[in-house]
This record gives C-alpha cells, structure tokens and sequence, in this order.
C-alpha cells in the first residue's frame, strides 16, 4: 500500500503516478462483475474502520456529543451507501440491463422528463417514508436518449480514462473520497487524492478503508502543502483535475493568481489547459411560502431551519445562508422567534474551519446590528443594510433573512426570481410550503420550480437531503464556464450514471409522523436523526451505518428503534 503524509519531492509523486498509470490499464481490463465485486469489498473494509473514520473526524472538529451522528451519516455511512448502490449499477449493466430499469418516468414544465430515483428499493422507501427524490432531464431530452447513455464510461468498460487528480475539500470527509470513486465508475479514471490539509490526521484511516482500491493501483491518496499541489495539477500524466473548494481555488488552478491570473483570463489563456470539474459552493437560499401554521409546525420548521444553516458548524457549501419570507406573513415574527429559540437552546460549538471566525467578522462588519445566539449570527437584510450576504458565501454559522412581497404563487415566483437573480452560485436550494399552501397553488408551484435555477432543490427538506442519497446527481445548475465558474462544473454521486441531468428534486413530508397524517400527507417518517435537536443524531446514525455495511430487512427494526428510542 503506497500513500505519503508529508510533502515530498517529485520523485515520489512521480513514482506514485506511474503506479496510477498501470492501475487504468488493470482497470480497463476488470469485468464489470469484478469491479462491483471489488466496490462491495471495499465496503466491507469501509465497515472495519468506520468507528475510527467517525471518531477521528468528531476529534478534528470537536463535535459536541449530541450531533457526534453526523460524522457518522457524512462519513462511512454514506460511503457505504455509495459502493453498494454503484456495485448494483455495475451488476446491472453486467448482466445486459439499463441502470433505469424499472425507475417511474414523469414530466415536468418546459418539456423535461423526471426519473423517480429515491427511493431505491423497498427497503429505503420504508426508511425514508415520505421523500421522494427525481432526476430532471434537461428541457427535450426523452428517455430513449437516457436509456442509450445511462451508464457512462461504464458501457465502456475497456476504454480507460487515465489518471486524474482529486483536490478533496476540508470540511466532509466523505467528498474526496467519494469524488475519486466517482471518477472511476463514471469515466473509467483512477486518481490521486489529495486530502485538504484539515483531513490530514484522516489518512492512515483512509489507507485501510480504501485498502482493496489501493491495492489495485486504481487510488492513491497523499497529504501535502501548496506546492504538492501545484506540481501534481500541472503533471503531465494527470489529464483531469477535479475540485472541491472555493471559486477562488479554482480560478487560482485554471487563470493563476493575482495581476498574471487576471491577464490571462482576459485573454482566455488559461494557466491549466487540462478538464477541470468542480463543485463549488454558494449562497443557499431558504424560500419560506407563507401559510397557516401550528405551533408545532413553526417549531418543527424552526428546527429545520436551524439544521440547514448549523449542521457542521455551518462549514457546509450547501449550508442555508439566505431566508426569504413574505412580507404579508402574519406568523414571520413567530417563525424568527422560533429560530431563535433553537439558536439559542444548541450547546457551543466551536468554528473548526479555518477561516470562520474571519468570515464571521467580516459579517458582523457588514451588519453591525446583527443579532448573536450562543455564537451564532442571525441578520436581517434590507432596502438599508449592504448586500453583502447575498454575495458572500461566510461558510460560518451566519443566517440572514429578509421579506419580499407577495403571497402564495406570486410571492414564489417573487421569491424564485429573487434567488436566481440576487444570489451567487446555484448549488441548492430550499423551499418550506405546507401541503394546503402548495395544493392551492396547483401547476403554478411546479412551474415555479422549473424556473429556480439550483442544481438540488429540496422541498419541504434541506437540499443537501440530496447529497445523503447516492443515486441522486450533485453538482451545480447547468451552464457555468471557466470564464464563470459559479458553483462549479459537472456532477458527482449519480449512482445510477444518469448522463448529463439538469437538477435533483428532492420532496420531503412538511410535518413528521404522526403529525404527517392529521394534515393529509401519506408519510410515516419520524423527524429525521439529522435534524441538529434530534436527541436520536448519534444513535440513529450508528444504527443507519450499521445498516449500510451490509443492507437487509432484518436490520431494519434496529434502525428504528435507534430513532424512536434513542
């Protein structure tokens, strides 16, 4: 097994690189029943070190006890999730079969089909009761054409794509990783991961997790500095690069930095001529539809809210940032007073992520009156206050809120309009509306969906819901350049090899069972151990990991039990 930890010289990463080079050959020659055989080992090996995995990064980020589950779900449990559902891909396209056999087909507004990916099976419709999660195909694009392209480079087996490089991000574990096994299945490309330097205490756990790909020659995995990174980007033997990070990291890679990077942008030269992909973050949007709400509902919702914004200590690149409520919402008092209140109930927790506290300063500078609960910032923003939290993304535990006018359909269509307009990047976005609310609207609220211009939308749940589910694709909306990066280029997850889709719609149950059914929504799903107030986070986590490594129904009762038993 050949990993590195420490800055080397070029010798090394060369070695390693050629070791890479004869791992695509072994691969383009590996039957697609012995890749899947190999991502199910993989797995297996994935299960014997998850406690380590978890425990690791709960010590890097000091994750207080009562969320210590979501090292867990975005972590090995996810990882899991991904090997087993890209083996059953893989099985699939082996044995002569489409990865969308069997996937309920639907269509949407501007002439698009869905494919009703989530859930996968029976056993993850009772886990996840009441989502359900659709592919949108871009506007013209009919089945026939998915049929004929699902499966990417895997229907290509023997055509390799070479060595590339992953530039992992430094704030889930689970995405350099997962980047890597992505570059695989779907373009037949083996890599080397860099890890952020805030993982490089996670290494030695990786190299026995990925111990069966490392063996092949198909991953490598190094720590390193700055100029690490520089020598493998522009390495002759790397042909691809993919990023998680910063558009700033990105433009740094492709133009170059400072007066230089400038001048070679204008020029259209870039620094790095290679493909590049990304997934790069943005200011994510809540869009509260104004409705009649319950106590319990303005609670619950709150919760949800706060789930969004303060998971991960609000170091996520999905993290809500930007809350949009009606101006004629008589209850957007109760709601805030709502949010505060859970704000306010969350034990401390630390800014881990290097850079956070400057970038909470920052924000704090922009709104001097910016309220603060329990080292948290809410902010409201106005005709009178600057806008700079509409073109920053803090990457902190910074929400903001503000009114726009309007209600029911005009007021989404206000606040859709205001989203693709007024925010950078167009990662994901979330969307709050109570079943009457969203009934009354009738085909204006599918309409207005088709015109938010997010690559996951999650209604009714946090659009990183998406991310929690592997056939999902992730990445941003369709159309971004090197010139405009925004919130990056290309996909990932997309279990099911779904060729180039437009976006994931992810329906979740507004209310929780049983609360679900006494407003009409035919959902059994309890309030998901994710939430930050789950007093199931840690439990229910451990139990859906357990699941994972190897998925039955007789682990199943085990998973609910966690969650209503905590």
């Amino acid at each position: 097994m050949t990993t590195i930890s420490h800055p080397v010289d070029h010798t090394e990463l060369d070695r390693l690189i050629d070791e890479l080079g004869r791992g695509a050959n072994a691969w383009a020659s590996m039957a697609l029943h012995e890749r899947a055989t190999l991502l199910l080992r993989t797995r297996d090996t994935v299960r014997d070190n998850a406690a380590e995995w978890a425990d690791t990064a709960i010590r890097i980020k000091q994750t207080p006890p009562s969320v210590h589950g979501e090292e867990w779900l975005v972590g090995p449990y996810i990882t899991m999730a991904t090997l087993t559902a890209t083996a059953q891909t893989l099985t699939t396209l082996a044995r002569g079969g489409n990865p969308v056999d069997g996937v309920p087909v639907g269509r949407a507004p501007g002439g698009r089909i869905t494919l009703e990916v989530l859930p996968h099976g029976a056993q993850e419709a009772l886990l996840l009761n009441g989502f359900i999660g659709e592919i949108w195909m871009p506007p013209g694009v009919g089945i026939d054409e998915v049929r004929a392209t699902a499966g990417l480079a895997a229907r290509r087996p023997t055509e390799s794509g070479g060595v590339g490089l992953v530039l992992g991000a430094g704030n889930a574990t689970l995405i350099g990783p997962l980047d890597a096994l992505y570059q695989l299945v779907a373009h037949n490309r083996v890599s080397l991961l860099k890890l952020n330097p805030t993982f490089a205490e996670l290494l030695p756990v990786y190299e026995k997790a990925f111990a069966p790909l490392i063996r092949h020659d198909i991953l490598r995995i190094i720590n390193g500095e700055g100029d690490v990174g520089e020598y493998i980007t522009s390495h002759p033997q790397i042909g691809h690069v993919h990023i998680t990070g910063s558009a700033s990291t990105h433009d740094a890679i492709v133009w170059g930095r400072g007066t230089e990077g400038e001048h070679r942008r204008a020029a259209h030269t870039p620094l790095m001529a290679k493909p590049i992909t990304s997934e790069l973050g943005g200011v994510s949007p809540i869009i509260v539809v104004p409705g009649k709400w319950s106590d319990a509902d303005l609670t619950y919702q709150a919760e949800n809210v706060a789930t969004q914004k303060l998971q991960n200590s609000g170091h996520n690149c999905i993290a809500g940032q930007a809350m949009i409520m009606s101006s004629a919402w008589p209850q957007r008092t109760q709601f805030l007073d709502a949010i505060r209140k859970v704000f306010d109930s969350l034990p401390p927790r630390g800014n881990w992520y290097p850079g956070s506290d400057g970038n909470m300063a920052r924000a704090h500078h922009a709104y001097p009156g910016a309220e603060r609960h329990g080292g948290r910032m809410l902010i409201e923003v106005g005709d009178s206050t600057s806008d700079e939290l509409y073109r920053t993304e803090y990457f902190s535990p910074v929400l903001g809120h503000t009114t726009i006018p309007g209600v029911g359909a005009d007021f989404l269509r206000n606040a859709v309009r205001f989203a693709n307009d007024r925010l950078v990047g167009t990662l994901g976005a979330s969307l709050i509306v109570a079943p009457h609310d969203r009934k009354a609207m009738g085909p204006a609220f599918t309409e207005a969906i088709a015109d938010l211009r997010y690559g996951t939308i999650g209604i009714n749940c946090w659009s990183a819901t998406g991310y929690l589910a592997p056939v999902m694709p992730w990445g941003a909306f369709p159309g971004n350049t090197l010139d405009d990066v925004g919130s990056g280029i290309g996909v990932v997850h997309n279990a099911r090899l779904i060729a180039g889709p437009e976006r994931v719609v992810v329906n979740g149950p507004f209310r929780p069972f049983p609360r679900s059914w006494l407003g009409g929504e035919a959902s059994m799903a309890p309030p998901m151990p994710w939430l930050v107030t789950s007093k199931a986070n840690t439990s229910a986590s451990k139990a859906l990991t357990h699941y994972a490594a190897h998925p039955g129904w007789g682990r199943i009762p085990g998973v609910f039990k966690a969650i209503l038993l905590p």
